[in-house]
């Protein structure tokens, strides 16, 4: 026969033992570190992309700060050396999984690279620069917060392009008045220029890389596409029509605008400069 004493709840007695004091749970040490994320506005604002791409019609990306996982990224020689660094950091930190690095629109592809280097090491950038007049070299301090992206409607009306395809557009060349038709650039063509520029220095080879970004980027000259019709319309390009289209096509395809003011302290000696992109962007002094 059950007894009430031995009951849950009831009165404890002289040989009842004592009553279970309740501890906390030993602390959890664990150090739980939640990355926090941001989102990333798009220069292109999705606009460039075919139907098909996961950025199209998106004007933002969302991203993860950087981790010592990524600086472990950014110091492999061999990434380095295949000039893949910085495209495995990206994709390391997108959130969405379906995005390629190197379907992304080169400007695209730098927003995030400034964007990354903000929330991993913040807006001060301290490099060293040479100055164009005096030659001296010293510290300068950028400051990455306030970058622009390419005013585009300001470089139609500029250049009077017309956009004849999702990613292409169409301008005219003021001497020879040839009607190029151009495509923005992507992450995978900017791979494919760095590792030739790297095969012509192994070998020896005249660098030829203004050249090869024009073959990279021009689809035909007056309706014509032929690849041998355009190298030979490049090589006989005249400067001006070549400086106009290099021009062009910086203020036309979105992209962020790296330029500041320079001001030398030596000689001061002050103009618009692009932030360098050297090693110490993602390794501040």
């Amino acid at each position: 026969m059950s007894r009430n004493e031995d009951r849950a709840g009831a009165p404890p007695t002289e040989e009842s033992p004592a009553p279970v004091v309740a501890t906390a749970p030993a602390e959890d040490t664990t150090f739980n570190w939640s990355v926090p994320t941001e989102f990333v506005n798009l220069p292109s604002k999705g606009k460039y992309y075919p139907e098909t791409h996961p950025l199209h019609n998106q004007t933002s990306v969302e991203i993860r700060y950087m981790t010592a996982k990524e600086e472990d990224l950014l110091t492999s020689r061999s990434l380095i050396k295949e000039g893949v660094a910085i495209d495995r950091l990206l994709n390391n930190l997108l959130i969405n999984k379906d995005i390629n690095v190197n379907s992304l629109l080169v400007g695209d592809k730098n927003a995030l690279i400034v964007a990354a280097r903000i929330t991993g090491y913040g807006e001060e950038y301290d490099t060293k620069v040479t100055c164009p007049s005096c030659s001296s070299v010293e510290e300068y301090s950028f400051t990455l917060d306030n970058i622009k992206v390419n005013d585009i409607e300001e470089a139609q009306e500029t250049y009077g392009y017309t956009q004849s395809g999702v990613d292409t557009f169409t301008v005219q060349l003021p001497l020879t008045k040839a009607s190029v038709e151009c495509r923005l650039l992507t992450g995978a063509d900017e791979l494919k220029l760095y590792r030739e520029a790297e095969r012509k220095a192994r070998r020896k080879i005249s660098d030829s890389t203004l050249t090869d970004q024009f073959k990279a980027f021009i689809v035909s000259v007056n309706g014509n596409s032929d690849k041998f019709n355009l190298t030979n319309f490049i090589n006989a390009m005249p400067a001006r029509d070549s400086r106009f289209l290099r021009t062009s096509y910086g203020k036309i395809a979105p992209n962020v605008d790296l330029t500041q003011t320079f001001e030398c302290s030596s000689c001061g000696y002050s103009a618009d400069m692009e932030v360098p992109l050297t090693a110490d962007f993602f390794w501040p002094r």
